[in-house]
């Protein structure tokens, strides 16, 4: 019984608290349709236009008048020309009043000359150089203030050409220039009964110094 009474009275309550708001809400969805009235007729107004545009399809083009310059040449400067050159005159060459002797021609009588009396002697040299080129001083040798000693040996072949090459060297930076060096020496060929022949052992040296 109780329970009921309580119930009776809150839902008089909540009766009388919906009836106290209602002039509110009524008076809150008022002012909000009055707002969005009057944002919709701003918003959507179309403006006027001031002035009055028209617009040309064909213009009329102007023609302006063409303004004609007219260019005077300078005067050119007087120039002298150069004289004419020299006449060259011609010389016409002297015949030689000397008399030329007269040339004799010995005798030579086949007949006295006999096989038997011609000999022909072959004499035997040895390996002799015709162009022998020092070598390049090393440029890596040079910046590091290196000096040396090199002896080579080869052979010379039968038209004069060095081969067989073999080079030691106080320092491995002058093997290379030497070899070069040699590579490029001719000789006259070693001769042994008239025929050229292939000299073996052939000894050079070389030294590199820096000059002050």
């Amino acid at each position: 019984m109780t329970t009921m009474v309580m119930n009776r009275a809150s839902d008089k309550l909540q009766t009388a608290r919906f009836v106290s708001l209602l002039p509110l809400a009524g008076a809150i969805t008022l002012a909000l349709f009055l707002l969005m009235r009057f944002m919709i007729s701003t918003q959507f107004e179309i403006p006027e236009p001031e002035d009055h545009v028209v617009f040309d399809i064909n213009p009329v083009i102007k023609e302006l008048p063409l303004h004609i310059r007219e260019a005077i040449p300078e005067r050119m400067k007087d120039v002298t020309p150069p004289p004419p050159p020299p006449r060259v005159s011609k010389q016409t060459a002297q015949r030689p009043d000397e008399t030329i002797a007269a040339l004799t021609i010995p005798d030579l009588n086949p007949q006295r000359i006999q096989p038997k009396n011609l000999s022909f002697i072959f004499v035997d040299r040895d390996a002799q150089p015709i162009i022998k080129i020092e070598p390049i001083y090393p440029p890596r040798a040079i910046d590091q203030g290196r000096e040396g000693t090199c002896k080579g040996m080869f052979d010379v072949s039968a038209i004069g050409r060095p081969y067989n090459i073999s080079v030691t060297c106080s320092s491995s930076l002058f093997v290379r220039a030497s070899t070069r060096a040699i590579e490029k020496w001719k000789y006259n060929p070693k001769i042994i009964d008239g025929k050229a022949v292939v000299r073996r052992g052939v000894a050079t040296s070389f030294s590199f110094n820096i000059k002050d």
